[in-house]
């Protein structure tokens, strides 16, 4: 996989809304390595380019491709373990830190979480927390 990322006329609506258009005839291409931003006022379409990708959802018309191909050829579980997103809000689930970096990808090792966290730059914030014994614990 190389990554290179394109939307070509990708038009969507939420399911719960339909009356709404979030993305009529979305364009746009990422090269592999390139770094990109989407911005934009809240509700323009941002966030709903990433779940799109992540095949939250499917596009009610265009395409999404990665490397040439349409996202909806690569398997699921392969492409949401081969995409990485931090919101701007991030979200945790009321468990242990372990559990919250593990989320999403079975057989992840204490190392693996520990390393995790190293190379996240969140190590050192974490082990001076409370408790920090039970932390990177998993259920």
């Amino acid at each position: 996989m190389i990554g290179d990322i394109e939307f070509k006329n990708v038009g969507f609506k939420y399911p719960s809304r339909e009356e709404v258009k979030i993305l009529e005839q979305m364009s746009f291409s990422v090269k592999s390595g390139q770094t990109v931003a989407l911005v934009g006022p809240s509700g323009c379409g941002k966030s709903t380019c990433i779940q799109l990708m992540q095949r939250f959802y499917d596009p009610l018309s265009g395409l999404i491709n990665i490397d040439g191909l349409s996202i909806q050829d690569y398997n699921l579980n392969w492409l949401r373990s081969h995409i990485g997103v931090v919101n701007q809000e991030p979200i945790l689930f009321a468990t242990t830190i372990g559990e919250n970096i593990k989320m999403g990808r079975d057989g992840v090792t204490q190392e693996e979480i520990e390393k995790a966290a190293k190379n996240a730059n969140a190590h050192d914030f974490i082990m001076t927390l409370p408790d920090v014994k039970n932390l990177f614990s998993i259920k």
